[in-house]
């Protein structure tokens, strides 16, 4: 089931005053460099994890409705669906009511009662759920393994900007960033 990000999140796990604190970088002139960094790095980690750290929005698309009635986004944690929709024949859309899904956080998956769900009238992509996912909206509520995994990746990649890893002197990934996303990491299958 493909995903599309709608809507990023609003704030990143850490500022650039706490990055550069980190980082022991006492001037304004890499502010930029650093924010990048950061988004980087939260990016990177999401995509190890399979999880969203902040609240964000984003849209599943489906070609029929499971038989199991249990849709599985893949990433998470899943926090509530936000709208449903099912195209026509036409490629008109149909929305869907919300309270007919069941978001089963603990197990990270949507359940639908799909026998009693609108068909799809196109063959491909006829089903569209926009659903939010994430710990929570301030950094705060990121856990802090993660957190602090986007605080070595912003000062590794910091430290050796521009280096190139020629004869492998220089480490693509420091080192422990695994041991602290494994715990985390939703597996696909």
């Amino acid at each position: 089931m493909p995903a599309i990000l709608l809507i990023p999140p609003s704030a990143e796990p850490w500022s650039v005053t706490e990055a550069k604190a980190f980082l022991r970088v006492e001037h304004d002139d890499d502010d930029a460099v650093i924010a990048a960094l950061i988004a980087a790095a939260r990016g990177h980690v999401e995509a190890l994890s399979r999880r969203a750290l902040l609240v964000q929005r984003w849209r599943c698309v489906l070609d029929a409705w499971p038989v199991n009635g249990r849709l599985d986004p893949r990433i998470g944690p899943l926090r509530a669906v936000i709208a449903a929709r099912v195209y026509d024949q036409a490629n008109n859309p149909h929305a869907i009511d919300t309270g007919s899904f069941v978001v089963d956080a603990a197990a990270n998956v949507i359940a639908s009662p799909c026998w009693t769900m609108p068909l799809p009238g196109r063959d491909s992509a006829g089903i569209e759920l926009d659903i939010e996912l994430g710990y929570g909206t301030s950094a705060a509520d990121v856990p802090e393994p993660l957190r602090h995994a986007i605080r070595l990746l912003v000062g590794h990649w910091y430290e050796n900007r521009g280096l190139a890893a020629i004869g492998g002197n220089v480490a693509m990934l420091p080192a422990g960033l695994g041991a602290l996303v494994a715990p985390f990491r939703m597996l696909s299958l």
